[in-house]
């Protein structure tokens, strides 16, 4: 193995040209010069100066065959495995990802990550380890049918794919490291590689920051440059193998390297520490959102998934005039995408996962209905009362609820007023007690997570009595009156996501406000002043603490299911449960003081 390492030690020397023509020979043979000159691309000078070259270090005989030293130096840097990060969600395929996992969009007939396999089996590689995270089961055939090996990122949802690379740092030795959503027309893999590399795409994009200059070292731009299309391939030999694992590591231990690429690995100061490698910008692709998908086939069976189908049968058009699709901020329930069609823009909410267990979709159309006429809401141009699918018309220009301004709070609480002096019915209510019960039956026998949920659950049950003997008032209520869910523009203000509303007493929306912007008792005084207008009796108050309580249990238990489906909210399921023990204990207190 010693004399491996110094025969690559001694290729470092070896410049790309030289590079090209030696791997050009162990593939072709030595025919001529001008043959050379035709299969590696490179003039004619260049080549007979390789040449020279090459013989001159002993890596060829005079007859331009190879030496004993030149077979041992290819022999050394054969590809020897390959990493493909496929643990992300692949945010901006909404909303094909909805349906698909972005490594498994087809492509002129093939399947994305099946290509690169196969482009590597070709190339002599065998040894394939995938990261997975979301969507990991989709892509569990792949060890049966082509032999990879699985490799779990627990943390894709919070982290970005330099951690995924650092659940495989250790087999990074003459490897490729590869993204799951490329496709390339010609196999970018090769039997033998010299050179580790990284490749660029021969194209302007204003969203890169680096270029390739004339020494092929790839390099940060500056000022206000267009950098090239950074691809994500790279091949990593033995020799740079230990800088980039000790890089990973060292970047790792950064909390604020959370949303890392991993080829910030790659750099020293304003450089990569590897070269750069061009190819021509028809040649590869990096299929990360719809509208790329659409450009390279669009007749893939991908563009026909169910949300694309329901824009255009609503609008009447065809998917090739949906435009300029991107995500949204992703929802704790849903997820929701804006797109352009006939110069307008619209969201469509995608249903998320484990919601047909949570929301009942047909409560939730009566509810819009109810509500259509009072420009309550954003405007509504379809709804699915069985699945969930919803498109409304996009709000330009609004922002949410600012929790730490007094004036958007008394804005919001005026509007909420308002609405519930409406007294709007609907034929359904929010049973708050059922839904504990039932967000508890989704955990399919488990138990919960806490150790007290036993003794919490129990006492938050004991406020119910107080509660309903202080019932006052009972209206449509919104249920989810979150500071998310309210738009403010200069005109107006409007509530949205209506899927939890229901029949209800108008207080539980103020506890629902308070626990979901996490606040503490003083803020939640504060709020209930606000909403009250200054004017909140003792138990009145108290029965809002009881809600706090209440609702946090509710949808601690809501995490619970949301956390068996692996999907985790971190502070805010933890926090909900404290908001369940804790006003609890202060309702009971001041249920004593009123006493």
């Amino acid at each position: 193995m010693q004399n491996v390492f110094t025969k690559v030690e001694e290729r470092s020397n070896m410049n790309e040209i030289d590079n090209d023509i030696l791997l050009g020979i162990s593939r072709y043979g030595f025919v001529s010069q001008r043959k050379l000159s035709e299969t590696c691309n490179y003039s004619l000078g260049a080549v007979n100066k390789a040449l020279k070259d090459l013989c001159r270090d002993g890596y060829l005989d005079e007859d331009k065959k190879l030496t004993d030293k030149g077979r041992a130096l290819l022999e050394a840097c054969r590809p020897e495995s390959a990493i493909i990060l496929a643990a992300g969600y692949g945010v901006r395929m909404f909303p094909i990802n909805a349906e698909c996992h972005k490594a498994l969009l087809k492509v002129k007939g093939e399947v994305l990550i099946e290509r690169v396999i196969r482009q590597l089996h070709l190339a002599g590689v065998k040894k394939i380890y995938v990261v997975v995270g979301f969507m990991k089961e989709k892509l569990e055939y792949l060890i049966d049918q082509y032999g990879v090996e699985l490799i779990f990122n627990p943390e894709y949802e919070r982290k970005n794919n330099l951690y995924s690379l650092k659940k495989v740092a250790g087999y990074i030795n003459n490897t490729y490291i590869i993204p799951c959503d490329i496709w390339c027309r010609d196999n970018p893999f090769a039997p033998v590689e010299i050179n580790s590399w990284y490749m660029l795409k021969d194209v302007d994009d204003a969203d890169s920051t680096v270029y390739l200059n004339r020494k092929s070292e790839v390099t940060r731009i500056k000022g206000e440059a267009v950098g090239k299309r950074m691809v994500g391939i790279a091949y990593i030999n033995y020799m740079d193998a230990g800088k980039l694992k000790s890089k990973i590591e060292e970047l790792c231990k950064d909390k604020s390297k959370y949303n890392s690429f991993w080829e910030d690995a790659l750099y020293e100061k304003d450089k990569m520490y590897i070269p750069g490698k061009m190819a021509e910008c028809d040649t590869v692709f990096e299929i990360n959102t719809y509208d790329e998908l659409m450009e390279l086939d669009s007749s893939s069976n991908n563009l026909k998934g169910e949300a694309v189908n329901i824009i255009c049968n609503v609008f009447g058009i065809d998917k090739s005039e949906i435009r300029d699709v991107r995500v949204m901020k992703k929802g704790m329930t849903n997820r929701s995408f804006i797109f352009e069609c006939k110069g307008i823009k619209y969201i469509i909410r995608v249903p998320g996962e484990g919601t047909d267990e949570l929301i009942n979709r047909r409560n939730e159309a009566n509810v819009y209905k109810a509500i259509g006429k009072y420009n309550l809401s954003d405007e509504v141009v379809y709804i699915d009362g069985e699945r969930g699918y919803k498109i409304t018309r996009f709000v330009g220009g609004a922002r949410n609820c600012n929790i730490h301004s007094e004036k958007d709070l008394a804005s919001c609480m005026e509007k909420l007023r308002e609405f519930h002096k409406m007294e709007l019915k609907v034929e359904h209510e929010f049973n708050v007690y059922y839904e504990i019960e039932r967000y508890e039956s989704l955990w399919n026998g488990l138990p919960s997570v806490y150790k007290d949920y036993g003794v919490t659950k129990a006492n938050v049950l004991s406020l119910r009595d107080f509660v309903e003997k202080n019932i006052r008032e009972w209206t449509l209520c919104h249920i989810d009156a979150n500071n998310d869910n309210f738009l403010i523009t200069d005109e107006d203000i409007r509530l949205i996501d209506w899927e939890y509303a229901g029949m209800q007493d108008p207080d539980m929306d103020i506890a629902m406000f308070a626990i979901y912007a996490m606040y503490d008792r003083e803020q939640i005084d504060r709020l209930i002043d606000i909403y009250c207008e200054g004017e909140c009796e003792a138990a009145r108050r108290i029965k809002i603490y009881c809600y706090c309580a209440t609702c946090g249990l509710l949808w601690s238990n809501w995490c619970e299911y949301k956390r068996n489906l692996g999907i985790d909210f971190g502070e805010y399921s933890l926090r909900q449960y404290r908001y369940a023990k804790e006003y609890y204990k202060i309702a009971i207190e001041e249920m004593e003081k009123l006493n």
